[in-house]
């Protein structure tokens, strides 16, 4: 059995597998108090370590088991966020108790490992092929090369900030609850006037600060609001996804990542990418689990 771990900025995520099945998984959210856009990365730590601690008993090992942690954001040198020490504490600890294998790998790692396994292309390793990531604070597209997920270079980004951030700060402003993606969604399909945001994108990257700024200030019904943010994001990434398609002569793209469970962005993108399911495209330790095993 392989246990993965993964403590991002708002999730505290453990996952077990075996041969290539989902033996356990669950995962608890971090609360932010009402009005509020984030967390200290403090208080983050803090109630992961309380959450891993409930979680844990669940996951009964047995022989035979090693354990995996996301690490760090990405499989660069010098990524690095407090939230992820919680993690590695705990995994450590496990592997000290159990004497069995540890692994460390990326929060993104697990993303795209997770979203390759829910979407039936896990043979897609080893082959260069393309991965948008996009969540709370990520909007990147990734060129992957290479055997186990180590090769993944940075093609395309937001310059501003990032899609999650544009969904969660004009939320935020509607009086949604923090993060705001589910609820901006749900808010979206009630829409009936269409209002068009900028959308800006250059190659493979995208500003969406000025969406921002004009979603702020619209005297608009909220279901009109959340649906032109939605709009703005996945016609950005559609355009994206095109120009890297026609940059690298690659087909394959995996979207993942928390904002890629939403509707009107799987509806927009349709047969340009293949997604992982709604549930392993919010943050969890299947994918982090699923790369032990393949170590």
């Amino acid at each position: 059995m392989h246990i993965g771990i993964d403590t991002s900025c708002y999730t505290t995520s453990v996952a077990a597998v075996c041969k290539g099945k989902i033996l356990f998984d669950k995962k608890i959210m971090l609360s932010v108090k009402e009005g509020k856009r984030g967390l200290r990365q403090s208080d983050a730590v803090f109630l992961h370590t309380r959450n891993l601690s409930e979680i844990m008993g669940g996951c009964n090992t047995g022989s035979g088991v090693s354990v995996s942690v996301a690490a760090r954001p990405r499989n660069v040198s010098g990524s690095y966020m407090p939230v992820f020490l919680a993690g590695i504490c705990a995994a450590k600890t496990l592997q000290s108790a159990l004497g069995c294998k540890y692994n460390e790998f990326s929060h993104q790692q697990g993303h795209i490992m997770a979203g390759l396994y829910s979407a039936g292309a896990l043979h897609w390793v080893g082959s260069p092929f393309l991965a948008f990531h996009i969540s709370g604070g990520t909007t990147e597209m990734l060129l992957v090369k290479g055997e186990n997920l180590v090769d993944i270079e940075i093609v395309g980004k937001t310059l501003d900030i990032s899609a999650g951030q544009l969904i969660d700060r004009v939320g935020v402003n509607l009086g949604l609850a923090f993060p705001c993606g589910k609820e901006l969604e749900l808010l979206a399909e009630n829409a009936t006037e269409e209002i068009s945001l900028p959308v800006s994108v250059s190659g493979m990257d995208i500003n969406f600060s000025g969406a921002e700024f004009k979603a702020m200030r619209l005297s608009a019904r909220q279901a009109d609001v959340a649906d032109a943010v939605l709009q703005c994001v996945a016609r950005s990434v559609k355009t994206v996804i095109e120009n890297a398609k026609e940059t690298y002569n690659l087909n394959r793209v995996i979207m993942v990542g928390g904002v890629a469970a939403n509707k009107q962005l799987r509806r927009y993108i349709g047969d340009e990418a293949v997604f992982a399911s709604p549930k392993l495209s919010c943050d969890n330790a299947v994918g982090i689990a699923l790369l032990g095993e393949m170590n």
